[in-house]
């Protein structure tokens, strides 16, 4: 089922909309869930909420892309879930992602001191628009998606420390365009 004709079960109230949602993006939004907590039951429990949010911001929400508006649904309740359930313990899974951007994305006291969030995420936005096709997927499947690097590498066909120093030159670069953008970071 196309995702407009999903949508419109949404805006009809029609319960088949969460079962035709998860036949079309379940194993997409468990994949990014798993990502991010590692932990099955927390990311079923995640990709659960996401539907139900989706049921309850639509409408008025008409979103132009499921996938799109799901994701970013997901990965917000994900990354809640994770900071709420590690708020004392540092290890692995989204610590690792959000240490690897720190030094190049400014802390949120910088950003709401220095520039509106909305207007971080264009620059960030049209950043990532002058990045090659290749550079572009790179950047998102590890910093939004969360891919890891050894996956991204297999598929890539390159060692993992060949796409570590790859990926640290793009976030190099993201850190030299916010600062020529007058971002403190």
């Amino acid at each position: 089922m196309e995702d407009i004709q999903i949508i419109d079960l949404y805006w009809r109230r029609d319960e088949q909309a969460i079962g035709e949602t998860d036949s079309k993006y379940g194993g997409f939004c468990h994949k990014l869930s798993m990502n991010i907590l590692h932990s099955f039951q927390d990311s079923e429990e995640c990709v659960s909420d996401a539907y139900i949010r989706c049921w309850d911001t639509m409408p008025p929400q008409r979103p132009a892309s499921l996938r799109a508006y799901l994701g970013a649904i997901l990965r917000n309740l994900s990354i809640s879930r994770y900071r709420a359930a590690h708020a004392l313990k540092r290890f692995g899974g989204a610590e690792i992602l959000l240490s690897e951007l720190e030094d190049c994305v400014p802390s949120p006291e910088n950003v709401q001191k220095t520039v509106e969030a909305a207007e971080l995420s264009g620059l960030i936005a049209r950043w990532l628009q002058g990045l090659g096709i290749e550079d572009r997927a790179l950047f998102i499947r590890r910093y939004w998606n969360g891919d890891g690097v050894k996956e991204l590498a297999g598929e890539l066909g390159v060692r993992p420390n060949a796409l570590t120093k790859r990926l640290l030159r793009l976030r190099e670069a993201l850190r030299r365009e916010l600062e020529r953008e007058g971002v403190n970071i």
